[in-house]
């Protein structure tokens, strides 16, 4: 398995257990119940469309997950500034999920463009 193929992978599996363990440690109220369910749903779909991805049989299938993968990142990443805005959770605890999730999505977007650009 290609290094890179398994990084990404492993990263968005880590991050993802990361949510949801920040998710657990929230206050339970209404905003956080949605938001909560909300964060974890598009950080466990960023992984499960990578995993997906490198199973796909066409360039196309591969490109499509990809894709998804990196919608849901960005939707991560909204959820998070939320959570912060709404001074829910500080955003000193929230510093290294946001450079994760920005490091992840560059990723996602150059590997679309290397995968889009090969013949």
């Amino acid at each position: 398995m290609n290094t890179k193929v398994r990084d990404i992978e492993k990263r968005t599996f880590d991050f993802a257990v990361a949510v949801i363990n920040l998710v657990s440690k929230l206050p339970f109220n209404t905003a956080t119940k949605v938001i909560g369910n909300q964060l974890i749903r598009s950080a466990t779909s960023i992984n499960s469309n990578i995993v997906e991805g490198r199973a796909a049989l066409t360039k196309k299938e591969f490109v499509y997950h990809y894709n998804v993968a990196k919608k849901e990142s960005k939707e991560t990443a909204n959820w998070l500034k939320m959570l912060e805005a709404a001074e829910i959770v500080a955003a000193k605890t929230l510093q290294a999920f946001h450079q994760e999730i920005n490091e992840i999505i560059s990723i996602l977007v150059k590997s679309v463009k290397t995968a889009q650009l090969k013949k």
